[in-house]
C-alpha cells in the first residue's frame, strides 16, 4: 500500500514533469516562430517626400540591422493620413503590420465626422517617436525672405498669397489657419495629399509658403531651395539657430508640434507589442539615428505606450477646440 509521503511525492513529479513539458514546448514554439520570423510592413499615410517618410525610411533601415528582418515602408497617401490609417485599422494584428502616423491622426476626429476607425479605441499606442517644431518656409522667388517685410506684404494684399499643406484637416492646415487668427492675415489655403507633393510645388514656386514639420523640410532649407522664415513656440531649435522663434517675432502663442508615432493594430499579442517597443527603442537610441533627429530638429518622446496613448488623448481634445476657434474646416 503506497503511504501518504509517496503519493505527495509522486503528485510532486508528475507536477514537476508537467510543468517541464509547458516550459520545453514554450521555448519550442517561440524558438520556431519568433517576432519578427519575416518581414514587417509600416503603413505611412502619406506620399514618399513628406515628414512621416523622413522619419520612417532611417528607422525602417535600423530596424533590419536589428532584427534581421525588413521593415518595408508601404505609402498609403489621400484623405489627410485617414486612408492609410483605415487601412492599418482592418489589418491582421499579428504584429506584421504597423502605423506610423502623426499629429494629423489626433486632428482628424474632429475634421472628418464619419472617419471608419478610432486611433483611440482600433489601435494599440507603442511609441512616440518623435517631436518636431512647425516651421514657416517661403519660397523667396515669391515672397520676402525675412519675416517683417513677409509679415506686411502678407497683410497689405489679403488673400493674393497661398500656403500649401499636406491636406485638409492635418496640422499643416491648422498651423496655417492659427498663424492667420494670431497675425491677423487672410491667406488662402492649398491642400494636396501629403507635405511631400506640396514641397515640391513650393520649391517649383507654384504656391507661397508652408507650415511644415522641421523634419520634412530640413534639407531644402539646408540646400537654399525654400527659406525659413519661423519656427513655433518660444525658443530657437537647435539644428537652425539662426531662424526665429514665433516668440521672438510677437506671436507668443504660437506654438504648434509636429508628432510622428507609431501604433499597432487593435489585438496584437502583448508579448509582441513589448517586442516592438524595445527594438523601436533599440533604433533610435543607435547613433545612426540619433544623427538623423538632430539633423531634423526633433526629439525622440521617450513616453511608455501607456503614457503615449494618453498623450494623444490629450491632443485629440486639443486639437477639437483649435478646429472649433478656428472654424476650419473640409475643403
Amino acid at each position: 500500500m503506497i503511504d501518504d509521503f509517496d503519493m505527495k511525492a509522486s503528485r510532486r513529479n508528475v507536477l514537476r514533469a508537467a510543468a517541464a513539458g509547458v516550459a520545453a514546448w514554450s521555448i519550442g514554439s517561440h524558438a520556431q516562430s519568433p517576432w519578427p520570423a519575416k518581414p514587417v510592413t509600416v503603413v505611412v499615410p502619406f506620399p514618399a517626400g513628406g515628414g512621416t517618410d523622413a522619419f520612417a525610411r532611417p528607422l525602417s533601415a535600423q530596424f533590419a540591422k536589428i532584427t534581421g528582418k525588413q521593415l518595408i515602408v508601404d505609402n498609403r497617401g489621400g484623405a489627410g493620413g485617414t486612408l492609410g490609417a483605415s487601412i492599418a485599422a482592418k489589418a491582421q494584428p499579428d504584429g506584421y503590420t504597423l502605423f506610423m502616423g502623426a499629429v494629423h491622426h489626433a486632428i482628424a476626429p474632429s475634421m472628418y465626422p464619419k472617419l471608419d476607425y478610432d486611433i483611440e479605441k482600433d489601435f494599440v499606442p507603442l511609441a512616440l517617436l518623435a517631436n518636431v517644431p512647425q516651421v514657416l518656409v517661403v519660397n523667396p522667388k515669391n515672397v520676402p525672405g525675412d519675416f517683417k517685410s513677409f509679415l506686411a506684404q502678407v497683410r497689405s494684399k489679403p488673400g493674393r498669397f497661398n500656403y500649401g499643406s499636406a491636406g485638409a484637416g492635418t496640422s499643416h492646415h491648422l498651423a496655417g489657419e492659427l498663424f492667420k487668427q494670431q497675425s491677423k492675415t487672410f491667406i488662402t489655403h492649398i491642400p494636396y495629399r501629403g507635405a511631400g507633393p506640396a514641397l515640391q510645388d513650393l520649391i517649383a514656386g507654384n504656391v507661397d509658403m508652408m507650415f511644415d514639420g522641421l523634419g520634412s523640410s530640413a534639407a531644402h532649407i539646408k540646400g537654399g531651395r525654400i527659406k525659413a522664415l519661423m519656427v513655433s513656440g518660444t525658443k530657437r531649435n537647435p539644428a537652425f539657430p539662426d531662424v526665429p522663434s514665433a516668440a521672438e517675432l510677437g506671436l507668443p502663442e504660437y506654438t504648434v508640434t509636429t508628432w510622428y508615432g507609431m501604433w499597432a493594430p487593435k489585438g496584437t499579442p502583448a508579448d509582441v507589442q513589448a517586442r516592438i517597443v524595445e527594438d523601436l527603442r533599440r533604433a533610435v537610441a543607435s547613433d545612426e539615428l540619433k544623427a538623423v533627429w538632430a539633423s531634423n530638429g526633433a526629439e525622440f518622446g521617450n513616453l511608455t505606450p501607456q503614457q503615449f496613448g494618453a498623450f494623444v488623448g490629450a491632443e485629440v481634445k486639443r486639437w477639437a477646440a483649435v478646429v472649433k476657434s478656428s472654424g476650419a474646416k473640409l475643403e
